[in-house]
C-alpha cells in the first residue's frame, strides 16, 4: 500500500515545479513553499537540514522565525501530497529526519530522476557500441524537459539549481547531437547546432559538432566560417584562442581528411571520435589575461617584492593575497601587473580573470562594481538568467564560485576601494592584483593589501627599454641622443614606448633627429604641466598622429569633439560624415596605432590624455565650419536614432517633430522592441552627454528633441535623475533661445520627470506653463496632452474631483483627435480616480474600456498599469485571489516591456495583499523584490519599501510575536 501511495504522485522540476496524483495536478502553494519542495526533490532520498532549507529560500538574510515558517511549508505540502494520512500517522513522502526532512520517493516519480536514468543507460549503450538505441534514449530523456528548470522560483537554491540543471541538459544535448552525427543525421542536425552555437557562443563542443555536420553535408566553406566566428568570439570575449580540438578539426577540414567522413558501421559499433574532446575543466577555465609585452624589461626590485607575497612553489597561500600597485598615469602599472600575472599563472590552475575598471575616464565611464562582478560571473560560466539582482547577492555568488578554487584576479585601473572591494575573493587560494593611480589605503588598512608604489624607470631600465625595441647597436651609435630621448620622456614607459614606435617605424632616421623633435616640441600639453605627465607628451602623441593616413588623422581629431564615454562605429561614421565601412577601416588604423582602444566589440574609447590631445588638435587643424558640421552630424544622429526607438518604446504616443538630417548622417533603424531598448541602454551615458553638448554648443533644438525622444526610455528604465537633468538642461537652452515650441515640449518633459520623483506641485506648474505655450501656438494635441497630465497629477495628489474634471476634458479632445494613446491613458486615470472615490462600478467600466483600447493598439506598457489598478480594486473589495491574479498579470506586462518602475510598483501592491491576509513572508518577499528594483535607479519609492519592511520586522519581534 505504501509503495502504491508513493508511486501515485509524480513530480516535475525540469520546468515549473509541479506535482500530480494520477491525472490531477496538485496545488503546491506559494513560490517559497515550492522552493522547499524543490530542495527536497533535488536531494531525492537524502536528508536536507533545516538550515539548508532556510538557505534555499532566503539565502544569507532569513527572517526571524524562519525555522517555524519552513516547518509550516512542509506541513502544508504533506497535507497536499498525502490528504488521506491519519492524524497520528507518519508522513511517507516527506519524511522527518534528525534535523530536517527527506523526500522518500522512487526515482521514477521525479522527471529529473527519469532523465538521469535514461542518460546513464544511453552512456552505457554508447560504450557498448550500440549507437542507435543510445541516441533514441537521449532523445526521450530530453523530451521530458518543459522549459527553464525550476521556473518561477525565487531564492539562492533556485538560481544555483537552474544553472546546474541547465548545464546537465546542455551536456546531454551535445551528447545526443554527437550520436545523431554518428548515425549519419548530419543534414538533420545542422539547424539545431547552429541555434545552439548562437545561444552558447563560448562552448566549443557545439561548434565542433556544427563544423563536422556542415562538412559532411558538403558545406566545407560554411564549416570553416563557423570556426572563424567561434575564434572571433573567443578572442573578443575572453582573449583566448580556441582549444586544441577545435583547431585540429579546422586543419582536418582544410586538408579534406578522409577520416572525417561518415563511417559505414555506425548502427552497431562505436565510430571513432572525429576529434579529441577538450577536457571539461579546460572549457570552464577563464583565461582573460591580456598578452604579456614581449619587450618587457626591468622592474627587478618590484618583481622581487611581488614574488615575496607568495609561498614557495607548490605551496598554497593560507589567506587571500591582495596586492595594490599604485603610481602615476603611464608609469607602467598595467604592464607590470600583467607581466607578473603571466609569470605566476601556472600557480592558479582554475583560471585568471581580468578587467579594466576605467577608474579615471574623464567622461565618467567608470565600470561600476555591479557590471564588473556580472562580467566575472559570466566568465565563470554562470548563465545570465541565473545571476541574481543586487550587488550583495552577485558578490556572494561570485565568492562562492571562487571558494575552494585557485584563481588569479587582475583588477586594472581602479578608481577607489569601493569599486574594488566587491570583486575581491573571500577564500584562501586566490590572489587579487589591483592597479590604480590612487592610493588604495582602504584596501591596505582594512583588507590587508600589500602596497607597491611604482615610479618611473631608472636610467638603466629606460635604456634597456629602448634597446629592446630599437636594438642595442642603434643606441650605441648615438649615446648622446639616446640620453636626451630618455631625459625628454622623463623615463616614463608610456612616453618611451611611443617614441620607440616612431623611431622603429623609420629606421633610417637618426636618433638625433628624434631627440631634436622632442626638444622643439617643449610647449606641448600645457594642461598637464605639473600633472601626471610632462608637457612633452603632446609632442610624443603628435608623432603617432602625423604618422596616420590623412583620413584616419582627421577622424582622430574629430573624436575630440565627442563628449560621451565611448563611441560606436555608426556614431563615429556620423561624426566624420563617412560610411560605416570607411569608418571601420579608419578605426582599425587608429587602434593599431594605439591611439584608440576597442574596449567592447564595435565600441571605442580614447585614453584620457589622448582625448585632451585630440581636442586640442581639432581646434588647431580643422576649420570652424568642419567642427560645427561634425558636431551637427553627431548630435543629429543621436536625436534621429533616439526618435527611431520611440516608436517601439512609446507606441502611438505623440512624437517630437524632427529637424531635417544634415548631409552624410545616417541614423539607425530598428526592427524590434528589444533592439530599440538595447540601443538606449548601451548609449545611455552618451545620450545624456549629447543633450548637455547640444545645449552648450548653441543647438537648443537638438537638446530638447533628444530629451523628448528619450521619454519612453527614461520612464521604462526609471532613470529619473538622468531624465530630470537632461530635461532641465534642455529647458534652460530653449528659454535662452526664446524657442516657444521647444519650451512647450521641455516643460512637459521636466514635469514628467518631477512626477516620477513625487514632486507633484512643481510638475503641475510646468504643465500649466506648457499648456499656455501650446495654446498660444494653436496646438490642440499638445493641449490635450497637458489636460491628461494634469488629470494624472491631481490624481496623485489626492485632488480627485479636479482629476476627474481634467481627465474628462482630455478624453473629449483625445477622441476628437483620434489619439488612442491619450484615450487609453485618460480612461485608466479616470478608472483610478473613481476607485479612490469608492465608485467601483464606474472604475471597473472605465478600466475595462481602457483595456479594450490598449489591446487594440498593442499598448502593453499602459496595459500593465491598468491591470495593476484592477488588482487594487479587487484588493479593496476583499477579493484576494482576483487581486493577486491581476497583479501577476500586471507584472508579466511590465516585464514584457521592461518597465522596471511599474514592476516594482505592482510588487509593492502584491506585498500589501499578502500582508493584509496574514501572509507576512510572502509580503516580505514581494516588498524586497520591489526594493531591489527601486534601489537600482535610486527611486524615492525605495524609502517607502524600506519602511514597510522595517514595520514588518518590528511586528514579528514585538509583544506577543512569539
Amino acid at each position: 500500500m505504501e509503495a502504491a501511495n508513493a508511486d501515485s504522485v509524480r513530480f516535475a522540476v525540469l520546468g515549473p515545479v509541479r506535482a500530480w496524483r494520477g491525472q490531477q495536478e496538485l496545488d503546491l502553494g506559494s513560490p517559497q513553499q515550492r522552493v522547499v519542495l524543490a530542495a527536497l526533490l533535488l536531494r531525492l532520498g537524502r536528508p536536507v537540514t533545516l538550515g539548508e532549507l532556510i538557505d534555499a529560500v532566503w539565502g544569507e538574510d532569513p527572517p526571524k522565525g524562519a525555522v517555524a515558517v519552513v516547518r509550516t511549508y512542509v506541513s502544508r505540502l504533506r497535507k497536499v501530497l498525502e490528504p488521506r494520512r491519519g492524524a497520528g500517522e507518519s508522513a511517507r513522502l516527506l519524511v522527518s529526519t534528525a534535523d530536517g526532512y527527506l523526500a522518500d520517493l522512487p526515482v521514477e516519480a521525479l522527471d529529473f530522476g527519469v532523465f538521469e536514468q535514461r542518460a546513464a543507460e544511453a552512456k552505457r549503450l554508447r560504450a557498448e557500441g550500440r549507437i542507435a538505441p543510445a541516441a533514441q534514449l537521449l532523445h526521450a530523456a530530453l523530451d521530458g524537459w518543459e522549459g527553464v528548470p525550476l521556473a518561477g522560483l525565487p531564492g539562492p537554491l533556485a538560481e544555483s539549481g537552474r544553472a546546474r540543471l541547465t548545464e546537465v541538459r546542455l551536456t546531454a544535448l551535445e551528447n545526443r547531437l554527437d550520436l545523431d552525427l554518428r548515425l549519419g543525421r548530419h543534414h538533420d542536425v545542422v539547424a539545431e547546432l547552429a541555434a545552439l552555437t548562437g545561444e552558447h557562443p563560448l562552448r566549443e563542443r557545439p561548434c565542433r559538432l556544427l563544423m563536422l555536420a556542415l562538412y559532411r553535408s558538403g558545406r566545407q566553406a560554411e564549416a570553416l566560417a563557423a570556426y572563424r566566428q567561434a575564434r572571433s568570439t573567443l578572442v573578443a570575449e575572453l582573449g583566448v584562442e580556441p582549444g586544441t580540438a577545435l583547431r585540429t578539426l579546422q586543419d582536418r577540414i582544410l586538408a579534406a581528411d578522409p577520416g572525417l567522413d561518415l563511417p559505414q558501421d555506425t548502427g552497431t559499433k562505436p565510430a571513432p571520435a572525429p576529434v579529441t574532446p577538450a577536457p571539461a575543466r579546460e572549457l570552464a577555465r577563464p583565461a582573460q589575461l591580456p598578452a604579456d609585452l614581449p619587450t618587457f624589461i626591468g622592474r627587478s626590485p618590484e618583481l622581487e617584492q611581488l614574488r615575496g607575497l607568495l609561498p614557495g612553489e607548490g605551496e598554497l597561500p593560507q589567506t587571500v593575497v591582495i596586492n595594490a600597485i599604485a603610481g602615476m598615469a603611464g608609469v607602467g602599472k598595467t604592464a607590470l601587473a600583467v607581466h607578473w600575472a603571466h609569470e605566476i599563472a601556472h600557480r592558479f590552475p582554475d583560471g585568471q580573470l581580468y578587467i579594466n575598471l576605467r577608474g579615471f575616464d574623464p567622461a565618467g565611464a567608470t565600470v561600476p562594481p555591479e557590471e564588473a562582478v556580472r562580467t566575472f560571473l559570466d566568465a565563470l560560466g554562470v548563465p545570465a538568467q541565473s545571476i541574481p539582482a543586487g550587488l550583495d547577492a552577485q558578490t556572494g555568488m561570485y565568492r562562492s564560485l571562487l571558494a575552494e578554487r585557485r584563481v588569479l584576479i587582475v583588477l586594472d585601473n581602479a578608481r577607489d576601494t569601493a569599486q574594488v572591494r566587491p570583486l575581491l575573493p573571500g577564500s584562501p587560494g586566490c590572489m587579487a592584483v589591483v592597479t590604480s593611480r590612487n592610493w588604495l589605503t582602504g584596501l591596505v588598512a582594512n583588507d590587508g593589501a600589500h602596497p607597491l608604489t611604482l615610479k618611473p624607470l631608472t636610467a638603466e631600465e629606460a635604456y634597456g627599454f629602448l634597446a629592446r625595441r630599437l636594438g642595442e647597436a642603434r643606441l650605441a651609435a648615438e649615446p648622446g641622443a639616446c640620453e636626451e630621448i630618455i631625459a625628454s620622456c622623463g623615463r616614463l614607459p608610456l612616453a618611451l614606448a611611443i617614441v620607440a614606435a616612431r623611431a622603429a617605424a623609420h629606421p633610417d632616421f637618426p636618433l638625433s633627429a628624434v631627440a631634436e623633435e622632442l626638444a622643439d616640441s617643449h610647449d606641448s600639453l600645457d594642461a598637464f604641466t605639473g600633472g601626471d605627465l610632462s608637457t612633452d607628451v603632446r609632442a610624443i602623441f603628435s608623432w603617432s598622429h602625423h604618422a596616420l593616413s590623412a583620413p584616419a588623422a582627421r577622424l582622430f581629431r574629430l573624436l575630440g569633439l565627442h563628449a560621451g564615454a565611448h563611441i560606436s562605429v555608426p556614431a563615429a561614421a556620423a561624426l566624420g560624415g563617412l560610411t560605416a565601412r570607411q569608418t571601420r577601416t579608419l578605426l582599425g588604423e587608429l587602434t593599431h596605432a594605439h591611439l584608440l582602444l576597442e574596449h567592447l566589440p564595435g565600441r571605442y574609447v580614447l585614453h584620457d590624455l589622448l582625448r585632451v590631445y585630440a581636442g586640442e588638435q581639432v581646434l588647431e587643424e580643422e576649420t570652424e565650419s568642419e567642427r560645427n558640421q561634425g558636431v551637427e552630424r553627431l548630435l543629429s544622429w543621436y536625436v534621429h536614432t533616439a526618435d527611431a526607438t520611440y516608436a517601439f518604446l512609446a507606441p502611438n504616443r505623440r512624437r517630437a517633430p524632427m529637424l531635417s538630417l544634415p548631409p552624410h548622417c545616417r541614423p539607425l533603424e530598428f526592427a524590434t522592441y528589444d533592439q530599440a531598448l538595447e540601443w538606449c541602454d548601451g548609449e545611455r551615458a552618451n545620450l545624456v552627454a549629447a543633450v548637455h553638448q547640444a545645449a552648450s554648443a548653441g543647438r537648443p533644438g537638438l537638446a530638447w528633441r533628444l530629451t523628448a525622444s528619450l521619454w519612453g526610455f527614461f520612464y521604462l528604465r526609471s532613470h529619473v535623475h538622468d531624465w530630470l537633468d537632461t530635461a532641465r538642461t534642455a529647458l534652460d537652452a530653449v528659454r535662452a533661445a526664446q524657442d516657444t515650441l521647444g519650451q512647450a515640449w521641455a516643460h512637459g518633459d521636466v514635469s514628467a520627470a518631477l512626477a516620477m520623483v513625487h514632486r507633484y506641485e512643481e510638475a503641475i506648474d510646468h504643465v500649466r506653463h506648457a499648456m499656455v505655450l501650446h495654446r498660444d501656438r494653436g496646438d490642440l494635441q499638445g493641449r490635450a496632452l497637458c489636460l491628461g497630465n494634469l488629470g494624472n497629477l491631481y490624481l496623485q495628489t489626492g485632488r480627485l474631483d479636479r482629476s476627474v474634471e481634467y481627465s474628462r476634458r482630455s478624453l473629449v479632445v483625445d477622441r476628437y483627435l483620434k489619439s488612442t494613446w491619450g484615450e487609453g491613458i485618460v480612461l485608466l486615470n479616470l478608472g483610478d480616480a473613481y476607485q479612490r472615490l469608492g465608485r467601483f462600478d464606474d472604475a471597473m467600466a472605465h478600466l475595462e474600456e481602457a483595456m479594450t483600447v490598449l489591446r487594440t493598439i498593442g499598448n502593453r506598457w499602459v496595459e500593465g498599469i491598468t491591470l495593476d489598478t484592477l488588482g487594487t480594486i479587487h484588493h479593496r473589495l476583499g477579493h484576494q485571489d482576483d487581486a493577486i491574479k491581476h497583479y501577476y498579470q500586471a507584472i508579466e506586462a511590465h516585464r514584457d516591456v521592461g518597465n522596471r518602475w511599474g514592476e516594482g510598483h505592482t510588487l509593492g501592491h502584491l506585498g500589501d495583499v499578502h500582508h493584509e491576509w496574514g501572509e507576512p513572508e510572502s509580503a516580505r518577499t514581494s516588498w524586497r523584490r520591489a526594493l531591489t528594483i527601486f534601489e537600482e535607479s535610486d527611486h524615492p519609492d525605495a524609502t517607502r519599501m524600506r519602511e514597510r519592511l522595517r514595520a514588518l520586522d518590528g511586528a514579528a519581534t514585538g509583544p506577543g510575536a512569539g
